[in-house]
Formats: C-alpha cells, structure tokens, sequence
C-alpha cells in the first residue's frame, strides 16, 4: 500500500507516508446471509483444492469448506460459491507452493548487489537474498491492486519507521521500510491473499515484517518485477 502524494518534507526528507489498507485491520469479513447451493465454474478444483471429493456437485458440506476459506482470507461474497476469485487465490496459493527454496530459479533478482529484497508480482512472493544465497522466504506477499500497482525496478531502503501510522488513513503499518514514494513493505492485519490487493505496499504476516526488519537496513537494494495478476 502507499500514497504517492507529496505534502511536504519531513525528517530525512522523507513526504506522508501512507497506506490505505483494502480491508480495515480490525473488521472481520461480513458474513454471506446464506450458503449457495449452485455449483460454481470452478467447483471440481476447488473441491480438490480443499480435500473435498471433486464430483462438480454443490453439496451442504462442500458450500461450507468454500465459505470458510473464503472468509478466512476475505473474499467477498463469501457464500460458498466456487467462482473465479476464490479459485484465483487457491491457484496463486499452489504456484507458490510450488516454488520451494529456489525463488529465484529465473535468475531475474540480481545477484550482484549482495543483500537484496526481491519481490516476485506474479507469484506474489518475496525473499531476501544475498548474492546466489537465500537468506529467507519466499513468503507470500500482497502487492498493490489494479490502479494502485506496486511500482517496477531496483529501489533502496530509504526509511525504517517500526510503528508507523498512515496520517491519512489512521491504520497502523507495522516494521514498515519504505522503498518507493509511500510504497514499503509491512505487516497488515488481514489475510496476504485477500484480494483485490494493496494500494502499493507490499503486504506482509507480522512474522515475515518483523524477520525483514531484523535483516534488513537503510540503502539495501529491493527489487521489484512481475505484473500482478488482475494488473
């Protein structure tokens, strides 16, 4: 998430930083009035996504598996309907998945920089490696949406505020690092895969904002590359 309007300077030159958050952190997802009994486009791979036997058949219990993973990662209407955003979040989860330990098997994150943050907007993941070395990840992130899209290239680490709060939008954005105009990474209260996205930053669990923050400084380099899907 971030804001890239400029309303004055303040320490270290840095403008208002600010990260509107999609989801607020506090509200829980709004509960669906009632679980559908229509079988989605993708019903068989969510049915098989979620463990479930996939006949392509809506069942009681299966409406039920699909309204839970919808609601713990804020998809709305979250009434159990096995439609093309939920089975785009299980999709992006299993891509990842499949990633393993070798995040950066295209070789696209320089590795001449030494320690680096590398974000992956395609797959919505990201690392810190150094050199050919990775430190840690890849972990699940959540970049900005259509319209607000967490902007391309190498960047640096160019302010560090632990408990920073968007003036404008009064939420918090914890370990936030700033990279790029208000675009930083931090941890968020909501679901990484909650869709549509960030309004820029790159969304993080509290554990991975905090493990960033301990391995990362001031001037390390951050590359960002990809397209977002739905971008």
């Amino acid at each position: 998430m971030g804001d890239t309007r400029r309303r004055g300077a303040v320490a270290l030159g840095v403008t208002v930083l600010v990260a509107p958050l999609t989801l607020a952190l506090t509200a829980a997802p709004a509960q669906a009035a009632s679980c559908t009994a229509k079988a989605g486009p993708y019903q068989k791979k969510v049915e098989k996504f979620l463990g479930r036997k996939a006949d392509g058949k809506q069942s009681i219990a299966d409406c039920k598996a699909i309204r839970a993973f919808q609601t713990k990662h804020g998809i709305q209407p979250n009434a159990g309907y096995a439609g093309p955003v939920t089975w785009g979040v299980m999709d992006l989860m299993t891509k990842q998945k499949a990633v393993g330990k070798n995040p950066n098997k295209s070789g696209k994150c320089p590795t001449n920089k030494g320690r680096i943050a590398c974000v992956n907007l395609s797959l919505q993941l990201s690392w810190i490696q150094d050199g050919k070395k990775l430190v840690y990840g890849p972990v699940p992130v959540r970049t900005g949406r259509n319209g607000y899209e967490t902007r391309t290239g190498l960047k640096k680490v160019y302010w560090r505020n632990i408990d920073h709060v968007s003036t404008i939008y009064h939420v918090p954005m914890p370990y936030s690092q700033f990279f790029d105009g208000g675009q930083a990474f931090h941890s968020v209260g909501v679901s990484v895969w909650s869709p549509p996205g960030s309004h820029g930053c790159v969304n993080m669990t509290k554990t991975d904002a905090k493990k960033y923050w301990s391995l990362l400084k001031k001037g390390d380099d951050v590359y960002v590359y990809g397209r977002k899907p739905g971008t």
